[in-house]
């Protein structure tokens, strides 16, 4: 069982510190798109695409052991990934329409 929990912590701390790269990125992304470079902005908000599924990676991972059977116990560390993971893919929905709007006033200017 503490093998579990091992395995179980290191999945959450993945989630987290990928979600919170890829949350980080995102707004990375915004702020470059604020100061006018929307190429580089969108190349950031790739990256923090690609980091988000590493974190997306992992929570399938749980989810396949749990369609297997395998029940995935559920602690605060893994809501608390599971909450790292949703806030960084929001903040990425709403970095693309930034860097959308940012372009098309760059445009009027």
């Amino acid at each position: 069982m503490a093998e579990e929990d091992t395995s179980m912590e290191m999945i959450s701390f993945g989630i987290v510190a990928a979600a919170g790269q890829a949350r980080s990125m995102a707004m990375e992304a915004i702020k470059t798109a604020r100061e006018g470079d929307i190429a580089q902005a969108r190349e950031l908000l790739e990256e923090s695409r690609k980091a988000g599924l590493e974190a997306h990676d992992e929570q399938t991972k749980l989810l396949s052991r749990e369609a297997g059977g395998d029940h995935v116990p559920v602690d605060v560390l893994l809501v608390h990934s599971q909450d790292h993971l949703m806030t960084s893919m929001l903040c990425q929905d709403l970095a693309e329409e930034l860097i959308n709007l940012y372009e098309a006033v760059g445009k009027l200017s």
